[in-house]
């Protein structure tokens, strides 16, 4: 019964969200149209005027984005689960991080065995929780650093460790981290780490995580074997 209710919350919110990015969606192209008028200032007046619009386009882009972080949160449900090759999902998701990693200056490391077993995987969604961590990580190092992706295969399962050489948590912030809103930074939508966990567990995994102060960050993975 608790299931169902919260299913059908996380439904009913999922629509209100949506509902809601429509009238964004409409709010901010006619701040676009607006812009276009005021685009050459021709008075003081006019030109606060511009960068008010500006500022008012950069809220609206920034609540549609906090929209999406939540519908993709709301809408980790069923899987469709088959036998994939960890290897080849890590290889795909390092290639995309790339630049990324090239731009902010960190050093992306991975030490990932050809030979792990298979595992079930939605992969479209692993690879949306394994970019949740990564940008996290990236996030946590604004100077730069290592990021090192490590796996190894046991009778329990497959693990997958994300550690980087951030800026760490402390302890009351690593009790905190994967609850949905909890966010550091003033532009956080706090929906990343949650969405990643709540896909993993969705997996049939689970994640852990240990950090320190000034020295980083590690996550591990574990996921079940594929049957």
């Amino acid at each position: 019964m608790v299931n169902q209710e919260y299913t059908e919350l996380a439904e009913l919110a999922g629509s209100f969200i949506h509902e809601i990015k429509n009238h964004l969606s409409t709010l901010g192209l006619n701040l676009q149209l607006l812009a276009e008028d005021f685009q050459e200032p021709q008075s003081q007046r006019e030109r606060r005027a511009y960068d008010r619009i500006k500022r008012l386009q950069n809220e609206c882009r920034r609540l549609i984005d906090k929209s999406n972080d939540f519908l993709r949160f709301a809408r980790v449900k069923d899987l469709e689960l088959t036998p994939a090759n960890l290897p080849e999902v890590l290889a795909e998701m390092t290639d995309f991080f790339g630049p990324t990693a090239r731009k902010n200056n960190i050093d992306l490391k991975v030490f990932v065995p050809a030979s792990l077993p298979q595992v079930m995987l939605d992969r479209e969604m692993f690879k949306q929780a394994l970019l949740n961590l990564m940008l996290n990580a990236q996030q946590a190092m604004p100077d730069g650093g290592e990021l090192t992706l490590q796996a190894f295969a046991d009778n329990d399962g497959v693990h997958l460790n994300l550690i980087d050489t951030g800026k760490g948590m402390n302890e009351t912030v690593v009790t905190r981290i994967f609850r949905p809103f909890y966010t550091t930074r003033p532009d956080g939508s706090g929906l990343g780490l949650p969405t990643a966990k709540k896909i993993i567990e969705a997996h049939g995994g689970s994640i852990d995580v240990e950090s320190e102060v000034s020295k980083g960050t590690k996550f591990t993975i574990h996921l079940p074997l594929a049957k």
